[in-house]
C-alpha cells in the first residue's frame, strides 16, 4: 500500500505536464461525454412523443441541477480537501472527509426525496409547467425525485475517485449507467408506451447502477474506502465542504434558476415549442462543452495535489496547457455548429417552431462558445486550489451573475430574440470578470516560483 501511495504522489508531481493532463482526462472525457449524453437520451426518445412532453422533461431539468449541484457540492468539497491533503501526506483527514461528504450528500438526497414529492404539483408551477405540459411534468418529476440520493451519492463518489486519480474508475461506473439508461429509453417509452415515466425510471435505473458500480470500485486498489466510522459531520469538515465545493453549489445552482427563468421567459414570449427548442439547445451545448470539463477534470487533480504539494509551476503550466487546447477544441466544435444548426435541432425534435428557435440560439451560443475554455479552467484553477470566494465568483459569473439581469431584461425588449441570445451575451461578459480573479492567483505562483 505504501508503494502504491508512493507512485500514484510520483505520477502526480514528476510526469510530464501534458502527458500527464492528457492521461488523466481522456477517461473523464468519456465520463462527461457519456453523462452529456446520457442526459440528451431522454430529451430524443420523449421527442418522439410529442412536443408537450419535450418540454415537460426540460422544465424538470432544472430540478435536477438542484439535485446535481447538490451532489458536486459535497463532492467537489470533499474530493477537493481530500486531494490537498494525500498530497500533504495526512491520509487519516483525507479518508475521514470522503466518508463525511458521501454522508452528507446521502442525507441531503434523503431530504429531496421527502420535500420534493410532498410538494410536488407546487414545484412543478414553479418551475413553469403550464395545463399542457403539466401531467407530463408531475409524473417525470415523481420518479426523478426518487433517484435523488443515488444521484448525489454518485457524483460524490465519482468526484473523490477523480480527485485520487482514479478517473477510470469513475469512467466505468457513469458508463454502465448510462448503457442502461439508453437501453431503457427506447424500451419503456417506445415498446411499452409508458411516456415521459418510462424515461424517468431509465434515468433512475441508470444512477442507481452507476451508483453501485461506482461504490464498487471506491473499494478496488489503493483508493479511500467509504467507512462509517470514519464519518466526522463537524464543523471542521462541513467548513471545508462548503470552501471546496461553494462553487460548484453555486455554478450548478445558478444553472437551475438560469433554466427556470429561461423556460419561464421562452414560454412566456414562444410558448411550449420555444420551451422544447431552449431545452434542446441546452442539452445540445451541454454535451459539447462537457469534453473541455471533462478535459480540466483531468487537470483538476493535478492542480490540486501540486499546490498541496507546493509545486506551484506544475499548476500554473497545466492552466496554460488546458486553455490552449480547449480553446482549440471548441472552436471547431463550434463552426461546425454554426453550419448544421437546423439538422442538430431537426434531430431532436422535427417541429419547425421548435427548430426555428432552437436554431437561432444554438449558433448564437456555439459563436462564443471558444470562450468558455478560459472562463471554465480559471474557475477549475481556483476551486482546485481552495480559493473558496473567488472560484465561487467565477462559476456563478455565467449563470448567475450575467445570464439571470440579461433573461430578465433582453426577453422585454426583444422579445423571443432576447432569449435566444442571452446566454450568448452572458458568456461574453462573464470572460471579463473570471480572468482577472484566475490572474491574480497565477501571478503571485509565478512570484513565488522565481523567489525560489
Amino acid at each position: 500500500m505504501i508503494n502504491d501511495r508512493q507512485s500514484r504522489r510520483q505520477m502526480l508531481t514528476e510526469t510530464p505536464i501534458p502527458q500527464l493532463i492528457v492521461k488523466l482526462s481522456i477517461p473523464t472525457i468519456i465520463s462527461m461525454l457519456v453523462t452529456a449524453f446520457y442526459n440528451s437520451a431522454d430529451t430524443y426518445f420523449v421527442g418522439k412523443i410529442s412536443t408537450e412532453a419535450t418540454a415537460a422533461v426540460g422544465l424538470v431539468f432544472s430540478v435536477m441541477a438542484i439535485i446535481q449541484a447538490l451532489g458536486f457540492f459535497c463532492g467537489h468539497g470533499s474530493g477537493n480537501y481530500l486531494s490537498r491533503m494525500l498530497g500533504a501526506g495526512k491520509k487519516k483527514e483525507a479518508n475521514e472527509m470522503a466518508s463525511t461528504g458521501f454522508a452528507i450528500a446521502v442525507i441531503l438526497g434523503l431530504i429531496v426525496v421527502g420535500l420534493g414529492n410532498i410538494f410536488v404539483k407546487d414545484l412543478a408551477v414553479w418551475i413553469g409547467a403550464t395545463s399542457t405540459t403539466m401531467d407530463d411534468t408531475v409524473a417525470y418529476m415523481r420518479i426523478i425525485l426518487i433517484g435523488a440520493p443515488f444521484m448525489m451519492a454518485q457524483f460524490v463518489i465519482n468526484n473523490q475517485l477523480r480527485f485520487q486519480g482514479s478517473a477510470i474508475y469513475a469512467m466505468v461506473g457513469l458508463m454502465c449507467g448510462t448503457v442502461i439508461n439508453v437501453i431503457l429509453d427506447p424500451l419503456l417509452i417506445l415498446v411499452f408506451d409508458m411516456g415521459v415515466s418510462g424515461a424517468a425510471i431509465a434515468t433512475v435505473s441508470g444512477q442507481l447502477i452507476s451508483f453501485i458500480v461506482l461504490l464498487i470500485g471506491s473499494y478496488r486498489g489503493e483508493n479511500i474506502k467509504i467507512n462509517i466510522r470514519d464519518v466526522h459531520i463537524n464543523g471542521h469538515y462541513i467548513l471545508e465542504i462548503i470552501n471546496g465545493g461553494a462553487p460548484s453549489l453555486f455554478r450548478q445552482g445558478m444553472a437551475a434558476v438560469s433554466t427556470l427563468l429561461l423556460n419561464k421567459y421562452a414560454g412566456f414570449y414562444g410558448g411550449d415549442a420555444a420551451i422544447a427548442g431552449m431545452s434542446i439547445v441546452t442539452r445540445v451545448m451541454m454535451m459539447m462543452v462537457s469534453a473541455l470539463i471533462g478535459f480540466g477534470q483531468g487537470y483538476q487533480p493535478v492542480c490540486s495535489f501540486n499546490y498541496g504539494a507546493g509545486l506551484k509551476k506544475r499548476v500554473r503550466e497545466g492552466f496554460y496547457f488546458c486553455v490552449k487546447w480547449g480553446t482549440i477544441f471548441l472552436l471547431v466544435l463550434a463552426v461546425l455548429s454554426i453550419a448544421f444548426a437546423p439538422q442538430i435541432v431537426e434531430w431532436f425534435r422535427d417541429d419547425p417552431d421548435v427548430v426555428a428557435v432552437g436554431t437561432v440560439a444554438l449558433r448564437c451560443q456555439a459563436a462564443v462558445m471558444p470562450l468558455m475554455a478560459t472562463t471554465v479552467m480559471c474557475n477549475m484553477m481556483l476551486q482546485s486550489m481552495g480559493k473558496g470566494l473567488k472560484a465561487s465568483i467565477s462559476s456563478s459569473a455565467r449563470n448567475g451573475i450575467c445570464f439571470i439581469p440579461l433573461i430578465l431584461i433582453l426577453p422585454r425588449i426583444l422579445g423571443i430574440t432576447g432569449v435566444e441570445i442571452a446566454q450568448t451575451v452572458a458568456d461574453v461578459i462573464s470572460v471579463f470578470i473570471s480572468v482577472p480573479l484566475a490572474w491574480t492567483e497565477l501571478k503571485e505562483m509565478n512570484e513565488a516560483s522565481i523567489t525560489k
